[in-house]
């Protein structure tokens, strides 16, 4: 089970709400809006009591799925089985792990023939659209209508992918942008037919460019620092050590924390207009002016770096979260609230500053867990809090289930109805399988197993391992492997770990070296 550190007590009562649940009864279609964001944290979300979100209640960055988590489910332990956008997106559409899907790393197309469960959902006689971010390739989404974001998708005035795949640009910010379509297909839509919709944002995606209207929000707050900002990982394996991810060393000045010359525009601002430009720099050149006669230097230059990351990142999460209360306001006022399941959720975790950090990729914890948040009234009760271990190899066949599809035998993931429906399934899972095909950052190639309590993983490359205690050592700061009074455990570990192998029929030999012993004592 995730740990108190990550998910604080606090948690339960902050979703206990007093409240009657809805009546039993429910329609047999109800619709489906899958609202999902890119690289979200749920450090950052204020429902799940993480390490920032207190600070996220007290600022108000995300009342709206904190709103969806009240009226609805908060699963405490939902994680990805590769941390990176483009494979993630795939076992959700598919309901498999990369190996299976043909999606191991950025930007690669689903293998053709691979069922999808849009195109499930919609031979159940739904309506369905995508709108966002895509990064799988020339995969077609297999929906009656999309709107994609041509690559990796710019945050200010984006080319989008439309009808016979010729670009359209929309002019605006990207968030809002996403938001609008969707929203405009929904008040056109048949409303003789139940409805699958998904918003795919951008945001808060690298390199968080915040919306207009909170460029200044923030500006005089100070983020709290993680404890462990000036981690020196000791008492890990080398990957932790070589990895290019550090916010003191690794953040890009330029294109990150856009500290550049003057009036040199460059990255993500060559798409703005010149009056976009001047209302960024109305607010952007005094704290860059600022920066440059400070001349910081060392732990302080980083903790200015974290800083402004930061802040710059949870603008971005307040810009989608204001349009996550955008759908749930029109459902309300459509009426419709109550005939539709809402789906919140992130391709993946993030650092904000964990190990000094940014990025995802890693096993470990903040990159490895997922949000996940859904309100189904009439079947989730409001406030509940979920502790299976689930998988975003699971949303295919709950997306199916929900809309009476049916699935195909043979996927890597299982429905999550039954949890919602308040239900303890005696055969749940006990234990994530992981794997991280590289490249990217610096972060090794690595595939391991998560249980309630380890985190076991290796690095096939180097052939090294570590082991995590996550109860006596929730910030995985010191690797037990060599530990002998952890053998059984390695043990047990590294048996689950080719069980799970073997079920998923991922066969090769990455792990037919001796085990070398690292990172312990």
């Amino acid at each position: 089970m995730i740990s108190s550190r990550f998910i604080l007590p606090s948690i339960l009562c902050f979703l206990q709400l007093s409240g009657a649940m809805a009546p039993a009864a429910e329609q047999s279609k109800p619709n489906i809006l899958f609202l999902f964001s890119d690289d979200h944290s749920l450090q950052t979300i204020g429902a799940y009591g993480a390490r920032l979100s207190e600070f996220c209640r007290e600022h108000n960055v995300t009342p709206n799925i904190d709103r969806l988590a009240a009226e609805g489910g908060l699963f405490l332990n939902s994680f990805c089985g590769n941390s990176l956008c483009s494979p993630s997106r795939a076992a959700v559409l598919t309901g498999l792990h990369a190996h299976a899907n043909g999606v191991r790393m950025l930007g690669q197309a689903i293998t053709p023939g691979v069922w999808m469960f849009p195109e499930a959902v919609g031979s159940a006689g739904y309506q369905t659209a995508v709108f966002g971010k895509w990064h799988l390739g020339a995969t077609p989404p297999g929906t009656d209508f999309a709107r994609l974001l041509e690559g990796q998708g710019r945050y200010w005035n984006p080319n989008f992918i439309g009808a016979d795949g010729k670009l359209e640009n929309h002019m605006g910010y990207v968030t809002d942008v996403i938001a609008d379509m969707g929203l405009d297909w929904l008040k056109q839509r048949d409303k003789s037919k139940p409805f699958l919709l998904m918003v795919h944002q951008k945001s808060p995606h690298r390199p968080w460019m915040p919306p207009p209207k909170y460029y200044s929000w923030l500006q005089d707050v100070k983020i709290p620092e993680p404890p462990t900002l000036f981690d020196d990982y000791a008492g890990r394996a080398s990957p932790a050590h070589d990895q290019k991810l550090e916010i003191g060393r690794d953040i890009n000045m330029r294109g990150d924390l856009k500290v550049f010359p003057p009036g040199k525009w460059e990255g993500e601002f060559k798409p703005m207009t010149e009056e976009q430009r001047a209302e960024w720099s109305k607010v952007f050149e005094p704290r860059n002016e600022a920066f440059r006669k400070a001349n910081l230097q060392g732990d302080d230059l980083t903790r200015w770096k974290y800083q402004e990351y930061m802040k710059d990142y949870l603008r971005c999460v307040k810009g989608v979260d204001d349009n996550v209360g955008k759908y749930l306001d029109y459902l309300k006022a459509e009426g419709i609230d109550g005939d539709t399941v809402v789906i919140y959720s992130s391709d993946q975790g993030f650092f904000n500053g964990e190990h000094g950090w940014f990025d995802k990729r890693w096993i470990y914890e903040e990159s490895i867990h997922m949000p996940l948040i859904v309100r189904w009234p009439g079947v989730v009760k409001p406030g509940s809090v979920f502790t299976p271990m689930v998988q975003n190899i699971d949303y295919a066949e709950t997306f199916a289930e929900i809309a009476g599809a049916k699935a195909p035998d043979g996927l890597h993931g299982k429905s999550l109805v039954p949890i919602l429906r308040g239900e303890k399934p005696s055969d749940w899972r006990k234990s994530v399988y992981y794997r991280y095909y590289g490249p990217g950052e610096g972060v090794a190639k690595h595939y391991g197993v998560r249980t309630e309590r380890y985190t076991l993983a290796h690095f096939y490359e180097t052939d090294e391992w570590e082991l995590f205690d996550n109860e006596k050592d929730p910030q995985q700061l010191h690797s037990v492997y060599a530990d002998p009074a952890y053998a059984k455990a390695v043990d047990d570990l590294k048996i689950e770990l080719a069980r799970l192998r073997q079920v998923f029929k991922e066969t090769d030999e990455v792990e037919a070296k001796q085990p070398a012993q690292v990172g312990g004592e």
